[in-house]
């Protein structure tokens, strides 16, 4: 891995990796916690939505991108907060129409010469330094706004209805986190894709949540297990020639599993002594 980041490319996909690992540490947590999984499932598709809107009427990828997924996350928290019960049914419309949107937007440019793969299963090894400074700017913009608001956002993650009564203003708490996670989505895109996202953003903290005492805790060490996902995964794409954003959830989803059978092992273990006490 030493001599690969003699590269320019190698060394932004490296940057980049330890980057989206940081941001999804934090915002996985929080994903986690507040348990609206399928709901950031729902930003990232429709987020191609603003692909498509963005190469068609050759705008700045970013600006699209994220102006859409805004739109699209919005009405997705506007529907989860208020009509719970219809909201997988509606967020799984919004999904479904804004990747059709985006994949007919790409259709209809003229000259057509997009790379579908690299939005959906991400482009890591040609991410520019300009877009490194993006992430960058966008992601100490995002710790600041939560490490402001941890409190609230803490009570809000844990019992919503306490919460409210302590006077913390949960709707706006929930749009505001809704719509950091749509930026968070299109930032993490070119690292691992749209399908893959999710995984980057559910597997370190499912993993961490039961060792971590806390919130923040849990922040910190789901960004250091995505980032040494990412370190391996990039290690082996490298050095097999595989896709980098794929063999970096491979060796997310080996960890998860890992993580599944320690947990067996440990209650199996856990029983037997139990067993072993109560006989002697």
């Amino acid at each position: 891995m030493i001599e690969a980041l003699h590269f320019e490319f190698m060394r932004n996909a490296l940057a980049a990796g330890l980057l989206a690992s940081l941001i999804c540490g934090i915002m996985g947590t929080l994903v986690v916690v507040n348990r609206i999984v399928f709901l950031s499932g729902g930003i990232a598709h429709a987020a191609y939505g603003g692909i498509g809107l963005s190469f068609y009427f050759k705008l700045p990828y970013l600006l699209g991108t994220v102006g859409f997924s805004l739109v699209a996350a919005m009405l997705m928290a506007a529907v989860s907060y208020t009509m719970k019960h219809r909201a997988d049914t509606v967020i799984g419309v919004i999904w479904a129409l804004g990747m059709a949107f985006g994949i007919i937007l790409i259709d209809l440019t003229p000259g057509y010469n997009v790379d579908l793969m690299s939005y959906l299963f991400g482009s890591i090894l040609t991410v520019p330094g300009s877009d490194l400074i993006t992430m960058l700017v966008l992601g100490a913009v995002m710790i600041v706004l939560i490490v402001y608001y941890y409190q609230d956002i803490l009570a809000m993650s844990y019992d919503s209805e306490f919460a409210r009564i302590r006077g913390v203003p949960v709707k706006k708490l929930y749009f505001g986190l809704i719509g950091i996670l749509a930026v968070t989505v299109v930032l993490v895109i070119q690292v691992v894709g749209l399908i893959l996202i999710i995984a980057l953003l559910t597997i370190p903290p499912f993993i961490v949540e039961k060792y971590a005492k806390s919130l923040a805790q849990m922040m910190v060490a789901s960004s250091c297990l995505g980032a040494l996902f990412t370190i391996i995964g990039l290690w082996l794409s490298y050095r097999y020639n595989l896709t980098s954003g794929a063999s970096i959830i491979l060796v997310s989803g080996i960890g998860f599993l890992l993580s599944l059978l320690i947990d067996k092992l440990r209650y199996v273990s856990g029983g037997v002594k139990s067993n072993t006490n109560k006989n002697t």
